[in-house]
């Protein structure tokens, strides 16, 4: 497919909200209560690092992306692309706007996790110069 044009800009609480949220639940299908959209939306607007972009064409949102870093490590979070959007370049695109805005905070390093048979996805970061690493990636809920 042929690339498509659009751009990225930092999310805004009172102008993406509702379509971020359309676009996670349509995506990633969400099923665990801190996974919700609108309580990840709110952690990460909360926390306030300006890491959190979403890719607009036409004024409507068409893929978002996360970042986290904490000195040591950065992080890369919800990289969702609408359907019709998708394998023309958005999720590419802002997986290098991310990438970059890691870099100029002096992140050396960045990791993700993926569902483990989620095929797609992981040939997907293949392509983009990322490998498997051999961790377990172990989680506690805190509520």
């Amino acid at each position: 497919m042929q690339s498509m044009q659009y751009n990225i800009v930092e999310y805004d609480d009172s102008k993406h909200r509702e379509q971020v949220i359309g676009l996670w639940q349509g995506v990633f299908g969400y099923g665990a209560a801190h996974n919700q959209p609108g309580v990840a939306i709110d952690k990460k607007v909360e926390n306030g690092d300006g890491l959190f972009f979403v890719a607009e064409k036409d004024g409507e949102v068409i893929g978002t992306v996360m970042g986290g870093y904490d000195g040591h490590r950065g992080w890369i979070y919800s990289i969702a692309v609408r359907p019709e959007c998708q394998k023309r370049g958005v999720g590419s695109g802002l997986l290098g706007f991310i990438q970059s805005k890691l870099m100029e905070l002096g992140c050396l390093k960045v990791n993700l996790q993926i569902m483990e048979g989620n095929e797609a996805v992981q040939e997907f970061y293949l392509a983009n110069g990322y490998s498997v690493e051999q961790r377990v990636s172990m989680g506690k809920k805190l509520y």
